[in-house]
């Protein structure tokens, strides 16, 4: 009996030396306003060159844009209400059936023999611990606030020259990239790489970046990339016409920080620093991934290492008069989604317009790493290898968001739930009132002739509105 104990744990080894290593790299409030999607404001050469080792997904989407609701859907394969996940502070081991026994993501991973370690921010950085039982090792700089990591804030307080209840909205400092948590977690996961044998157990690595997320703080030269008179405004600044209020908030995350005014417009000075911020923090960023892709290089990992580039969702920076997340309009519920499979011939340096959730990014990952059986009875997003394979396919006809509004403070607050789909060329959202479900507003927009969300035609297309509620309907058994 021992002896075919020792055999097929000797098989099992084996099979898993074979597998090839993950390296899932997500980045916090990243809106597609980088260089793989189109936006020449943004300098961005490290994930340009990861664009080129694999398939960038033009129309990727998260399951509701703010932090919490979002991770804990990505990484256990459920959507948001399955999960009871929405809102900052809920934890999916408590608010699940069965959460205990819950297999998130980089749990599936080491349950079939990987060595999976988390550098950074992957779940949710509220509480004591992430998610221990995911993860070979314990878990680091995954802990604090967003405000905590500044130099204001690690400043003694008689030393500081200005005095700010939060943080400061912005920094650029002359200060080494390790001063703060990204250029931190950057060398701790080039040391893992360089550490780890190329022949070894094979690894789940997930690094986790607090960036770009306000404050929007980077070291100075990342700032001196950008002539501060060449920022682009907002297109457009303006919320969409005939769009309902629900829709809408009032900027309050940025509001928030130090330096910026509390009843009243930003000015046009202060919009183009608070985006120079922005895209100082996303070129900061970029910067700590050339820094892994070249130990992974180095190290002999980079031909049997799967590379995953994502954020959590998107983000307004001025856009449609808003800045922040929590919306269902297309710039917080897009995301930048890039995979290169080293294994995989095609779709390198390509762009596919096959839509996407970051729901489908566990039974994907699985599916390329071959541990994906049985993993359909029990997640609810759907396998994109195919599409990775050939980019001209589509496997899903919808992409689906939600969002409560007003989001910040107590769900007591909260007057609505917005549900919104994204089909090729429309976004439909409908709200529906907390007390009682009615449908109080809906909006449509027509990404063919209005990608910028400019305009509600709701009135204008009650074909289009009836077939995409249908959607809804079924979806989220409205």
């Amino acid at each position: 009996m021992k002896v075919v104990v020792c055999i097929l744990l000797f098989a099992a080894l084996a099979a898993a030396q074979e597998r090839p290593n993950v390296l899932f790299i997500v980045a916090d409030d990243l809106n597609c306003a980088i260089g793989p999607y189109g936006d020449d404001a943004a300098i961005t050469p490290n994930l340009d060159q990861l664009a080129q080792r694999g398939l960038v997904f033009d129309k990727a989407y998260c399951q509701q844009a703010v932090c919490n609701p979002s991770r804990s859907s990505f990484l256990t394969g459920l959507r948001p209400d399955t999960v009871g996940v929405d809102d900052l502070r809920k934890g999916f081991r408590d608010t699940t059936d069965g959460g205990s026994t819950l297999v998130t993501l980089p749990q599936h991973f080491k349950n079939h023999g990987y060595f999976c370690q988390d550098i950074g921010k992957i779940f949710h950085n509220m509480g004591e611990t992430q998610d221990r039982q995911s993860w070979s090792i314990d878990e680091v700089l995954y802990k604090g606030t967003h405000g905590s990591d500044t130099v204001y804030n690690n400043t003694p307080p008689k030393l500081r020259q200005t005095s700010v209840k939060k943080a400061p909205v912005t920094e650029a400092h002359d200060v080494p990239d390790t001063a703060y948590r990204d250029g931190q977690i950057a060398n701790l996961a080039a040391m893992m790489l360089h550490d780890h044998p190329a022949d070894g157990q094979p690894f789940f690595l997930a690094v986790g970046f607090w960036r770009p997320h306000l404050p929007f703080v980077a070291p100075k030269k990342y700032w001196d990339m950008y002539a501060p008179d060449q920022i682009p405004l907002p297109d457009p600044a303006e919320p969409p016409i005939d769009a309902p209020s629900i829709a809408m908030h009032d900027s309050r995350e940025i509001r928030s920080y130090g330096g910026t005014p509390k009843d009243r417009a930003f000015s046009e000075q202060e919009v183009r620093h608070f985006r120079h911020g922005y895209y100082a923090s996303i070129s900061f960023m970029d910067s700590q991934i050339g820094e892994i892709l070249n130990a992974l290089e180095k190290a002999g990992h980079a031909d049997d290492t799967i590379v995953v580039f994502l954020s959590d969702h998107g983000f307004h920076i001025g856009e449609q008069s808003l800045w922040g997340k929590t919306t269902n309009f297309e710039l917080d519920a897009r995301v930048p989604l890039i995979v290169a499979d080293p294994a995989r011939e095609a779709g390198h340096g390509e762009h596919t317009a096959a839509l996407a959730e970051l729901v489908d990014l566990y039974p994907t990952l699985a599916s390329l790493a071959g541990i994906d059986r049985d993993l359909s009875e029990r997640l609810e997003g759907v396998d994109l290898s195919s599409v990775i394979d050939d980019p001209a396919r589509s496997v899903k006809d919808a992409a689906f968001t939600q969002h409560q509004q007003p989001f910040y403070g107590a769900p007591k607050n909260w007057e609505a739930w917005g549900y919104s789909v994204r089909t090729a060329q429309w976004r439909y959202t409908q709200w529906h009132a907390i007390d009682g479900g009615e449908i109080i507003a809906r909006e449509l927009y027509d990404h063919a002739n209005d990608p910028r969300e400019s305009r509600n035609v709701v009135e204008a297309h009650p074909t289009v509105v009836e077939t995409h509620a249908k959607l809804l309907t079924a979806q989220f058994q409205l």
